[in-house]
């Protein structure tokens, strides 16, 4: 059976659809004002795992991630640019959309953005204001009123009355208590903003997604998921605004992708250790990375090092030397391999027990590649395949990925082939010396000789 671990109850639950067969997902997505990070693709890469694993146990998984396109740091970042919001925004989405596909992320089946639901959005808070659960403020603002609400802090276990010991009071705050949060942002000068019944404003970032969500999926949905950022305040203030609204619970499961931290510290620009995905691909291979992200567990937090993407480089040489060579042939999904593949994922999709498995895959297979069995290594290439499909892992063609691609001034194919057969001639008249003078040239401009029995073979470091 599978299980996931709920942030709400804090333990794996096994997991039961409120529709048979049917999973409905909402993940918070971008804030598009910049380029994503290392972090974004965490959850990118990690919810991506997480669909194409219920899409491989025979769910039909409607995903469902948002788009921020209206908020405080876009509209600040606009301005700095001299640059209409729409221009911005669309220049960072079609750079998301990139930097998804060059990680192998598949689009989700729906992306709203916020712009394009800003009627829903009015009904919501007017719905809420109609409850008792909002107030229009003397500054244009609506806020949530959080002690109407009985179950705020149920998410993360906090409790209101220390919250609101703990709560900064500003003289000057429209608010009726400073736990309050804004529903709808009274529009400045010069700001993009939309006319409702309280003024001409725009929305707060947490109705956003409530009303997104509700639209695309319903009141009631399976799971909801983002960032290891988000659960408080973002995701307690989508319950309450949404659960007030409805009447119905809002979403069955909770799910949190970790945290990134880059050489053991926290990911800031301010400490300059902030990577964009773009900076991180121009020195690494995109399959390196995304198999980097998922060595670990989705919840647990991950190290950003250079080490680590070395790593995670040697372990997808290790599976692509074993696949080389090999025609891989389409196998059951069925078997002592499957139920493994199944046990590992099916408990909180464990990806590095699922990487363990193909390890043990691809040293089977290379066995069966020594002994000459050439039937059972093309069933195991294929069973490798067909689990890594599921990580979205294993697309490339093994030579492609081994020789990879050179850099800027670096040797090309032929270049290496021919410095491999003068070392081969240097060996034939024992110049022992000059074998390893080519052999230090070439690993010093990242190519790594491999010799055996069969030839010298090479990848790109």
């Amino acid at each position: 059976m599978l299980q996931i671990y709920n942030t709400m109850t804090r333990k794996k639950e096994v997991f039961t659809p409120i529709e048979a067969n049917k999973v409905k997902m909402y993940v918070c997505g971008i804030t598009v004002y910049d380029l994503c990070h290392i972090g974004h693709a965490r959850v990118m890469v990690s919810f991506d795992m997480i669909t194409r694993y219920l899409r491989h146990r025979g769910y039909d998984v409607n995903y469902v991630r948002n788009i921020t396109d209206v908020d405080d740091k876009i509209i600040r970042r606009a301005q700095e640019n001299s640059e209409p919001v729409e221009a911005l925004t669309e220049r960072m989405i079609q750079a998301m959309h990139d930097d998804e596909d060059r990680l192998n992320v598949l689009r989700p089946d729906h992306e709203p953005r916020a712009t394009h639901h800003i009627q829903d959005i009015l009904d919501m808070v007017q719905t809420l204001i109609d409850k008792g659960f909002a107030y229009a403020a003397d500054n244009g603002d609506v806020y949530y009123r959080v002690n109407k609400f009985e179950g705020y802090g149920k998410l993360t276990n906090r409790n209101l009355d220390d919250m609101l010991a703990g709560a900064r009071v500003d003289i000057q705050d429209a608010k009726e208590n400073p736990m309050d949060f804004v529903l709808w942002k009274a529009a400045k000068e010069g700001e993009v903003s939309w006319q409702s019944p309280w003024g001409k404003g725009r929305p707060g970032w947490h109705i956003e997604c409530s009303a997104m969500s509700t639209c695309c999926l319903g009141n009631h949905f399976d799971i909801h998921g983002g960032g290891p950022d988000l659960p408080f305040p973002h995701h307690e203030n989508e319950i309450a605004q949404s659960e007030a609204a409805t009447g119905e619970t809002y979403a069955n499961t909770w799910m949190h992708a970790g945290a990134v931290r880059v050489d053991q510290e926290k990911m800031s620009k301010s400490l300059g250790n902030f990577f964009t995905i773009r900076e991180v691909l121009e020195k690494y291979n995109p399959e390196v990375v995304r198999y980097f992200l998922l060595s670990s567990h989705y919840r647990s937090g991950i190290n950003y090092s250079e080490d680590g993407l070395k790593a995670a480089r040697q372990s997808l040489e290790r599976f692509y030397t074993a696949l080389q060579g090999v025609e891989a042939v389409e196998v059951a999904a069925e078997g002592e391999w499957a139920e493994r593949f199944k046990v590992a994922m099916d408990d909180d999709f464990n990806t590095a027990e699922a990487f363990a498995l193909l390890f043990d895959l691809a040293k089977q297979l290379n066995i069966a590649k020594k002994s000459g069995d050439s039937e059972l290594a093309s069933q195991l290439a294929g069973t490798i395949l067909q689990f890594g499909g599921v990580l979205g892992l294993f697309y490339q063609d093994a030579d492609s990925f081994l020789k990879g691609e050179p850099q800027t001034g670096g040797l090309s194919e032929k270049e290496i082939e021919a410095q491999i057969e003068a070392r081969k001639q240097a060996r034939l008249n024992k110049d022992f010396a000059e074998s390893d003078r080519i052999r230090d040239a070439l690993l010093d401009q990242g190519i790594v000789l491999k010799d055996s029995r069969e030839g010298t073979t090479w990848v790109r470091e």
